[in-house]
């Protein structure tokens, strides 16, 4: 069975394409221009949750009758669940992601909130990029027809009553033209990629996340991390034998635990994989890496890193390596700030800072033997496994008991 495949932006482009084969498709999302490669299958919907990361566009009937999926296409409301990603090649998206920042929310996005027209939260999106398709090509609608102009979006918790409030304030208070999104502009893009549950797990379905990836700004949350990581050990290594290695950001990154650089995007920037294993949860994340500092005469290295795995868990983190030269080798400091979102932030702190000592512990080895050879470890560095996250620590404990009790 094969699929017509023609671009709605003026220049059609005819492709025969199958369910399954992929497609490259070029878009501006929000701002930002996105390079994908898809199975002519996938939705746009689908393509911006799972691939682009952009899960406030909601999937509800798959219908296109709830409106829940509701996007703005070249400027127009459209049915994210209807239309097949590989067919809006050249178009501009903009999502609710890009109505507003969290710390400068739109005005519909502020009317929402002042009247409580937000319910469970579900239909919330598909109303605001409804609205503002609405007042945009509708400004003079009166209050009387608010209600059948804004019925083709279903809310199940019966609140119209403050949503139809919302949308005429926010007509009231703009009245030569509601305000332009404001939140589009170049950013990076991570998605869930490959491997979920009922999708493809062979990788066909990947996507190229940005046309110019070796330009990601990584831009850390507001507030407190995860979790806040600050890890000493001492490797009997001269720590000029120790920098020679984090020169080489390839056999660097060897020596990180369940780690893999694979590719090197210039200006400092790198795309790699990163697997973590505890217990029945697995992770795989896929991400960019940007060292904003290598300061070998200070002796300190800063990176910026953000990922996602394949069943959409997040995380981002600012990491801190300082080495000083000891009498007997090199110590070695490292702080970290984790942010986490998704099945990995269900760890308690405890185990995600097991995980990073034994992680840290793992990395100081692989780096005194590529420091003392020269060479990469001779076999990859494994992540720490669930049955060592459980009893080494349990037998530090013992140890550390059975000393005090000694002296």
């Amino acid at each position: 069975m094969t699929t017509e495949v023609v671009a709605q932006n003026g220049k059609p482009r005819a492709v025969k394409a199958a369910a399954d084969d992929l497609v490259e498709v070029r878009m501006t999302v929000n701002g930002t221009p996105a390079v994908l490669s898809l199975p002519a299958r996938v939705t746009l919907a689908d393509a911006l949750r799972d691939h682009l990361g952009l899960t406030g566009t909601h999937v509800g009937c798959e219908h296109g009758v709830c409106g829940m999926c509701t996007v703005l296409v070249d400027g127009e409301a459209a049915r994210a669940c209807l239309l097949f990603a590989v067919q809006l090649d050249g178009a501009e998206i903009v999502t609710v992601e890009g109505l507003g920042r969290p710390d400068d929310l739109h005005p519909l996005q502020e009317a929402f909130g002042r009247n409580h027209a937000l319910q469970c939260g579900f239909c919330t999106p598909g109303f605001l990029m409804s609205s503002y398709d609405l007042l945009s090509n509708q400004p003079e609608v009166t209050e009387e027809e608010l209600p059948e102009q804004l019925s083709g979006v279903i809310c199940r918790c019966t609140g119209y009553r403050n949503i139809l409030t919302a949308v005429k304030e926010t007509q009231e208070a703009h009245p030569d033209g509601i305000p332009a999104p404001g939140n589009c502009a170049h950013r990076a893009l991570v998605g869930r990629a490959t491997g979920q549950a009922g999708g493809s797990t062979d990788g066909r379905e990947a996507a190229e996340v940005t046309e110019d990836t070796r330009r990601i700004d990584i831009v850390l949350p507001d507030g407190d991390p995860t979790i806040a990581v600050d890890i000493r050990t001492e490797i009997g290594v001269p720590v000029d034998a120790v920098w020679r290695v984090v020169d080489d950001i390839s056999l660097l990154a060897r020596c990180l635990p369940g780690a893999e650089l694979t590719e090197d995007l210039g200006e400092d920037h790198y795309a790699g994989r990163a697997r973590v294993s505890v217990g029945p949860i697995k992770l795989s994340f896929k991400g960019v890496a940007h060292v904003v500092e290598h300061d070998r005469a200070g002796q300190r290295l800063r990176v910026l890193a953000q990922g996602q795995d394949t069943g959409g868990a997040q995380t981002q983190a600012d990491i801190v390596l300082r080495t000083e030269a000891t009498a007997t080798g090199t110590a070695m400091r490292a702080e970290a700030k984790v942010y986490l979102t998704g099945r990995i932030a269900q760890f308690g702190r405890a185990l995600a800072g097991d995980v990073s000592r034994r992680m840290f512990e793992q990395f100081a080895d692989a780096l005194r033997e590529a420091a003392t050879s020269g060479q990469a470890p001779s076999g990859p560095v494994k992540a720490p496994s669930a049955l060592k996250l459980l009893f080494v620590p349990l037998i530090d404990r013992i140890r550390a008991v059975l000393r005090r009790k000694s002296r």
